[in-house]
């Protein structure tokens, strides 16, 4: 490796760590001052708020700004690096601008496998330890499911529950129908539905059974209480956002999966979040390249007007990146191509930008 490679990653690296620290910085400043009066109302324990809130909450924004502030910081050291003319100096040795592109490759590599581990390993279990603080001293957990619960529990068995207080683990209006291998169709229904978590049962009150085979109806069984075993959870009836949080690389495929048997509506949700856990990274490879063909020629108005450009355009990207993903979780467009298209995009346009810089 040249002393010009070395150079380059050094500043790569510098500026970013010195972008992303002073941003942290800024947001724990700006929270605290939001929070305070939750920390005294509720008693929280110095020690707990910064190890088990901050010490936390610093890896997910870490993630979180990782793609537009390598950006931020290509476009300001290799702006400043053309406005003290080191990049024609750098060509008129005799390097190629593709070879002198290598050391901000590796770079945005080592930045990118960075931001692959924060949001598939590390991030999710410090996740767990913020959010179960925020839930002890700030936030209130829901009482009540959303309206209208339709799961499959097995293949060829619906449930579907009205509403569900989770404070009571009981459910209204609630109904289970399956269809068994000799066409026999079996809807038990029943008011209320309560899950015993000390036999893991579920007991019903004022149920009944029926049977339907072709013409023929009847009601097998009806009666106030019924205990019997489902497939089911009362965290499966509960739509918690904190569930993808907290999951790691492997554990958010299995319960996917687990999801798709289930007939789960929310599974484009949780699709929508693997996709974007490794599109991500590789945002942070094509921001880099853009960033470089953006800023790598002397111009009038300096470093002010590279950085006016940069910012434009990675906020750009990021609001074309959630109006794809909101046709994937609201619409028919699949979750893959929701989330890839931007980087599809923006990597259409930094080869572009790379092959019309000034070499």
């Amino acid at each position: 490796m040249k002393t010009i490679d070395k150079y380059i990653i050094k500043k790569f690296l510098g500026t970013f760590i010195y972008a992303i620290t002073l941003i942290i910085t800024i947001v724990i400043v700006f929270d605290i001052s939001e929070k305070i009066d939750d920390f005294l109302k509720n008693n929280a324990p110095l020690k707990e708020i910064i190890f088990s809130y901050y010490l936390n909450f610093i890896p997910y924004f870490i993630d979180l700004f990782s793609p537009l502030f390598t950006f931020i910081a290509v476009i300001f050291f290799t702006a400043k690096m053309a406005s003290d003319t080191e990049i024609v100096a750098i060509l008129s040795n005799g390097i190629s601008f593709k070879r002198m592109l290598f050391p901000y490759l590796i770079a945005a590599f080592i930045l990118a496998l960075f931001s692959f581990y924060l949001s598939n390993f590390l991030i999710p279990s410090t996740n767990k330890v913020r959010l179960d603080f925020e839930y002890r001293y700030f936030k209130t957990p829901d009482k009540f499911s959303d309206r209208n619960i339709h799961i499959q529990t097995n293949p060829g068995t619906y449930v579907y529950i009205e509403s569900y207080n989770f404070e009571s683990n009981i459910g209204y209006k609630f109904t289970m129908e399956s269809i068994s291998d000799d066409g026999t169709y079996k809807k038990l229904f029943a008011n209320n539905i309560k899950y015993d978590s000390t036999k893991n049962i579920w007991a019903l009150e004022n149920y009944n059974i029926r049977y339907v085979k072709g013409l023929t109806e009847k009601v097998m069984k009806a009666g106030f209480k019924l205990d019997t075993v489902i497939n089911m959870l009362p965290s499966d009836v509960k739509k918690d956002v904190r569930n993808m949080d907290v999951m790691n690389f492997g554990e958010l495929r299995r319960f996917i999966e687990a999801e798709k048997i289930k007939g789960s509506d929310d599974v484009v949700f949780y699709e929508v979040e693997k996709h974007r856990r490794i599109a991500n990274p590789f945002a942070t490879i094509i921001l880099t390249f853009i960033g470089v063909a953006m800023s790598s020629r002397k111009i009038r108005g300096g470093i002010g007007m590279h950085l006016g450009l940069g910012l434009a355009i990675s906020f750009s990207y990021i609001l074309f990146m959630k109006f794809t993903t909101t046709f994937a979780t609201f619409g028919n467009l699949s979750p893959f191509i929701s989330v890839w298209i931007p980087n599809i995009l923006f990597g259409l346009l930094g080869f572009y930008l790379i092959k019309i810089a000034p070499k």
